[in-house]
């Protein structure tokens, strides 16, 4: 039986301000990123998505919260969110560190994949700050200490690197195009699967006794645009990672 995917992140609300001539009004909105994501894993197994909104509150703050779930996707959410619980940031608390937290979900066994991003990695601005924290410590890969993105808006060619991993065995050599991600530095001990350019895209790896993914793009518009998301191959990759984290 497939094992649980707990997704956190790729939601946002926006508010917009709109001018005309002497006037202006706000309007505002909310949309998540999950829609690709969501048709890829249809009859795959059980996934959970927690939005970024709900997870600053509602992701565990002990290890026992987490013991129903075999892989963490951490997905355009910043480490601030799990950093800053409202007990913390409002009422000046202690509380557990929630990347220590995952950092040692995944040494026990579970599994972790950190997916591209604006707020992944370290992110726009480096405002993601992941680098030097717990979670760097347990993925495959190093991150930069300032803002990593690589915006490429005349599409950047994949390539895989790996063709016998169970993640990547069987898929083409070349894949769609994507329009940006972030830059990363694979850790010696980990396997680069795949490469955008001459960086890391893909890349697996060990912590203690689970297992680690990083995909250096997004999981649906800007960066990973319908080209790549609607390619068979997305389905089969993102269902192969959460299989392989997992542990199968």
């Amino acid at each position: 039986m497939k094992g649980r995917v707990l997704l956190v992140g790729e939601s946002w609300v926006q508010v917009t301000t709109h001018y005309k001539g002497f006037d202006h009004f706000v309007s505002g909105g909310y949309d998540t990123g999950v829609a690709y994501f969501r048709k890829a894993m249809e009859g795959w197994g059980d996934w959970v998505h927690m939005p970024g909104h709900e997870a600053q509150a509602g992701f565990p703050l002990e290890k026992e919260g987490l013991k129903d779930y075999s892989v963490i996707i951490i997905s355009d959410i910043g480490a601030d969110t799990f950093l800053l619980h409202p007990r913390t940031w409002l009422n000046g608390e202690r509380t557990p560190n929630r990347l220590r937290l995952i950092e040692e979900y995944v040494r026990g066994g579970g599994g972790l994949i950190m997916a591209g991003g604006y707020l992944s990695y370290q992110g726009i601005n480096g405002v993601a700050r992941y680098h030097g924290t717990p979670v760097e410590e347990a993925l495959p890969v190093e991150m930069q200490p300032y803002d990593d993105r690589v915006e490429c808006p005349e599409g950047a060619q994949p390539k895989k690197t790996a063709t016998a991993h169970p993640i990547t065995r069987g898929l083409p050599a070349s894949w769609p195009h994507l329009l940006g991600y972030n830059r990363v530095k694979a850790k010696k001990e980990a396997k680069v699967l795949a490469e955008v350019g001459s960086d890391p895209l893909l890349v697996v790896g060990e912590h203690g006794e689970g297992r680690v993914v990083a995909w250096a793009s997004d999981i649906g518009p800007h960066w990973c645009p319908k080209e790549f998301a609607e390619w068979e191959g997305y389905r089969e990759l993102w269902r192969r990672m959460a299989s392989w984290a997992s542990g199968e």
